[in-house]
């Protein structure tokens, strides 16, 4: 079986249609007040959830050490995105949890990504964004939400 087309350029067509949305996603999160948002926070304000976690949990789900999670606690903390406090059923640990700003940039986000899916509809049909969707779940995991690609994209 021969293809026109090299193998290398359908994961870096599928790396540019992400960077493509996420790009858009940040320009547009910018206009509506949330400037200092970077990709990353997505994965790691996604992982935090609405009930909180700890930074070593943290760091479990993100496939990266306490420390990273840390200093990326910190600078979603710096920013306003998150808080820490402290667990009302064990004052040793303090939990991580979103601050009104950060939910507010989830649920902006969620609405840009359905005005964007919108779009892409638009220029390429419903009928085959569908199709689009439908075929990159057959040949992907089941489960959408891993939350470890820091950590996996990171590693050496």
């Amino acid at each position: 079986m021969s293809s026109d087309t090299p193998g290398f350029e359908l994961p870096l067509r599928l790396l540019l249609a992400f960077r493509a949305l996420i790009d858009e996603l940040h320009a547009e999160l910018s206009r509506q007040g949330h400037p200092d948002i970077r990709p990353m926070h997505g994965f790691i304000m996604q992982a935090i959830g609405p009930q909180g976690t700890t930074a070593v949990e943290l760091g479990r789900t993100l496939g990266v050490s306490k420390q990273a999670a840390g200093k990326t606690i910190d600078t979603l903390e710096r920013i306003g995105y998150v808080e820490r406090t402290t667990d009302p059923y064990d004052t040793r640990r303090k939990i991580v949890r979103l601050t009104p700003y950060g939910i507010d940039a989830l649920d902006r986000s969620a609405r840009i990504f359905d005005a964007l899916r919108a779009r892409w509809a638009g220029e390429l049909g419903e009928d085959r964004l569908r199709a689009l969707e439908s075929d990159l779940r057959k040949v992907t995991p089941g489960n959408p939400w891993r939350l470890d690609m820091p950590g996996w994209f990171g590693t050496l």
